[in-house]
């Protein structure tokens, strides 16, 4: 099962591999990263139907917000859940999310204990 991370942060990828390294040793679940919101799009419209599961994505990104991504995704591969990370938990950001689809809405730092509780519920 294909999990799809976004963030403009390139240490993310290495602190979501760590932190489930071992549900990805065991082959429970894949990652794959993207650094922006347009990379993202290129990645899942690569595979038809895509690969990927389930998407986390921030919220606060150049280019492309996570918001935008969200609306996007929801509009061209309706199925994948989204899940929205933000640095900010203002209820402007979670209120815009939950209205354009997200399933939920996780903060910074991110609790990894809720988060694995997402994932595993997914995987079940």
């Amino acid at each position: 099962m294909k999990f799809l991370i976004i963030d403009d942060e390139k240490d993310v990828e290495m602190l979501f591999r760590l932190k489930f390294r071992k549900e990805i040793r065991s082959g429970l679940l894949e990652m794959e990263f993207a650094l922006s919101g347009q990379e993202a799009l290129e990645m899942l419209r690569k595979r038809q139907p895509p690969d990927v599961i389930y998407i986390f994505s921030d919220i606060n990104m150049p280019g492309m917000s996570g918001l935008e991504l969200l609306e996007r995704v929801k509009k061209e591969f309706p199925s994948i859940p989204v899940s929205m990370i933000s640095a900010y938990g203002d209820s402007d950001n979670y209120e815009r999310a939950m209205k354009s689809g997200a399933k939920e809405f996780f903060t910074k730092p991110i609790d990894f204990d809720s988060l694995k509780t997402e994932i595993h519920d997914v995987i079940k």
